[in-house]
């Protein structure tokens, strides 16, 4: 595990203003993801198939292309990095 150091005239401060910094950035993200599930949920229910089973299937030829499935396909990984971003925020701790 990386250990950050930072220096400051005033270090109480700062670490205040970093944790309301991840406070914000991690309430965004978590935003983002319940819209890009939400998303992924119309595209699921439009076209009867589980996000995993629809990249299956597109990644075996078995689906024609189109627009809506490049959308999917756009979110279904915009939803992995939300969720890697929301676990490396939420992996982040002060140390003393």
């Amino acid at each position: 595990m990386a250990e950050l150091k930072l220096r400051s005239k005033d270090p109480d401060s700062l670490r205040r203003i970093i944790q309301t910094a991840l406070s914000e950035r991690l309430q965004s993200v978590k935003a983002g993801i319940k819209k890009t599930e939400e998303r992924l949920k119309e595209f699921e229910t439009k076209y009867q198939l589980s996000t995993e089973e629809f990249i299956a299937r597109f990644n075996n030829d078995e689906l024609f292309h189109s627009f809506d499935f490049d959308e999917w396909i756009g979110e279904s990984q915009m939803l992995a990095h939300l969720q890697q971003t929301k676990e490396s925020i939420e992996d982040i701790h002060f140390v003393d």
